[in-house]
């Protein structure tokens, strides 16, 4: 017997969320998939919240940070979750009409625990699907930062393990970050 399983659309997902149908359900659309996020580790949490504070001290009006907020990926069939997206600065857009798309993404960074093969694995390939140039997993186990860089179809060509040292964002090449704030909290 052959088994099929059903693939939503964007459409799909918006309405299931408008009629109430995931509310309470923390989830996200990955590949036509509605997925369980994993519950946040204390850890996890506050090094989000830390991340977000300090990319908004570095990075100033030069973009919004969104803090685990959908963006959308209409190629990929997916409106993923991640714990940080650093995108263009346009509220009012975000606000009354949709969420971010690819195009409009500088940086997307996961806080991985228990997601580590999710986060590696899945959405890596996602996000180079879609084009994202920067993307970046912080391992909280092995306090570590991985880099992905220079999307090329189903994957990055580039792919960098720090645990400490300066790192600058592909689209603000003046901004120096450390790595250490994104490992330990502000």
């Amino acid at each position: 017997m052959t088994v099929t399983l059903a693939h939503w659309t964007i459409a799909d997902y918006h309405h299931m969320i408008q009629v109430g149908l995931l509310a309470d359900r923390s989830v996200e659309l990955l590949n036509g998939a509605v997925v369980e996020m994993s519950p946040e580790s204390p850890d996890h949490a506050q090094g989000c919240t830390d991340t977000a504070d300090y990319l908004r001290a570095k990075l100033g009006d030069l973009a919004l940070i969104r803090e685990t907020k959908p963006i959308t990926l209409p190629l990929q069939n997916s409106e993923p979750q991640p714990d940080i997206a650093v995108v263009l600065p346009q509220r009012s857009l975000y606000r009354t009409q949709r969420h971010p798309y690819p195009e409009e993404i500088f940086l997307l960074i996961e806080y991985a625990n228990t997601s580590w093969k999710k986060d590696t694995g899945i959405k890596r390939q996602l996000y180079a699907q879609a084009g994202i140039p920067d993307y970046w997993v912080i391992n909280l186990a092995a306090r570590q930062v991985r880099i992905y860089r220079d999307p090329q179809g189903e994957d990055y060509r580039s792919m960098a393990t720090l645990s400490q040292g300066p790192i600058r964002l592909l689209a603000f090449p003046d901004v120096e970050l450390a790595i250490e704030p994104f490992l330990t909290g502000i």
